[in-house]
């Protein structure tokens, strides 16, 4: 990943004073919102717009050529330091964040957030500490709630905040988390994106003071922009938990705004709740695994001896064995039986559930 040491002079047209930037986040199924989004944006539409888009970090990173077939704005992975400029789509490089500063982008390597990187919340919180009451938030199909958080604060900071239809998301939950959690300005398909946001550049921008203190959200801007030492402060940014981050095992500061409750741990890793009750979810089954695999090696173990004594024609040692090995083959087998009933659950699936059982009691 090439990145540049110092903003340096900028090369291209430099962002007016007043006008807005765009941030838009995607998981699953976002790519089809996301070409109906720019297939939509005229020429000379003048607010940049930023991307994060869920993907694998060994991804090639082909977002940025499919979306130029479908535009004459400029669509590229950002560069570190990178200035902004109008009419430019400016897309985060696989295992990136992408960050937004006054006059520039950051392109970082920072912890991970919702098992992501890109992640969609560093992106929209950057946007609205750099950029307060410019910035509009837009969230389309995606999967768990990644971006909630971030939405959040947009609204909280004086912006617009918009998210698809989720009868028209190709994966609804992400929208419909948004809906649920931070306060929506606009709900619609994503073909009419680009007539919606035409309009709101368009319009003049009321002074909104932001309702949050902007303290906090720097100091997780400058986490996902690896400041160092700036995940030691993570603890300051909510009550200590009896919860443990499923990727490094430190300890998760339980961080409420409004509505929405999320976790951050001093090495900088973060998670709605959502995502923090899936990460523990495959945490317990890989354990589960892990248990099963010794219980097998000791059924492996048990029989190989249970062999040998036989051989050695004491029958009463080898019996012994084989019995030792079937008791733990019933145990593994009832480990396995709790992997395969294993549900990982999400707060939209705990709603699906009551609905249906209050339908079958109706």
């Amino acid at each position: 990943m090439k990145k540049r040491k110092d903003p340096g002079p900028a090369l291209e047209p430099v962002l007016g004073e007043k006008e807005r930037i765009i941030v838009v986040g995607g998981s699953a199924g976002g790519i089809n919102a996301l070409r109906a989004f720019v297939k939509g944006l005229a020429a000379d539409f003048i607010s940049p717009v930023f991307i994060a888009w869920h993907m694998s970090p060994d991804a090639s990173g082909i977002l940025p050529e499919l979306l130029s077939t479908l535009t004459s704005l400029k669509v590229a992975h950002a560069l570190d330091y990178e200035p902004i400029a109008p009419g430019r789509i400016y897309v985060a490089p696989p295992d990136h964040h992408l960050l937004v500063e006054q006059g520039h982008v950051r392109v970082t390597r920072g912890p991970k957030e919702n098992r992501f990187r890109p992640a969609i919340d560093p992106l929209f919180r950057s946007a609205a500490y750099a950029y307060r009451n410019r910035v509009i938030g837009v969230i389309v199909s995606g999967a768990l709630d990644d971006g909630v958080a971030g939405l959040w604060t947009i609204k909280n900071n004086g912006g617009i905040s918009i998210v698809q239809d989720p009868a028209d998301a190709d994966i609804p939950s992400m929208p419909q988390n948004a809906l649920r959690e931070a306060p929506i300005d606009h709900c619609v398909p994503a073909a009419d994106f680009p007539a919606l946001l035409l309009k709101l550049t368009q319009q003049r921008m009321p002074a909104r003071k932001p309702k949050m203190e902007q303290a906090p959200l720097g100091l997780e801007k400058d986490i996902a922009g690896e400041l160092k030492g700036a995940g030691m402060k993570a603890f300051s940014l909510g009550e200590l938990s009896p919860f443990s981050c499923p990727e490094c095992h430190g300890v998760l500061a339980r961080i409420k705004e409004g509505s929405v409750i999320r976790f951050r741990c001093h090495t900088g890793h973060a998670y709605s709740a959502d995502t923090l009750l899936s990460g523990l979810t495959e945490q317990i089954e890989q354990e589960l695994y892990s248990a099963m695999r010794g219980m097998e090696e000791s059924i492996l173990l048990l029989n190989h001896m249970g062999d040998h004594y036989a051989e050695d024609n004491e029958p009463a040692k080898a019996a012994f064995c084989f019995r030792k090995a079937k008791e733990a083959e019933e145990r593994s087998q009832q480990v396995r039986n709790i992997i395969n009933t294993q549900e990982a659950l999400t707060r939209e699936r705990i709603t699906e559930a009551l609905s249906v059982g209050e339908n079958k009691t109706a």
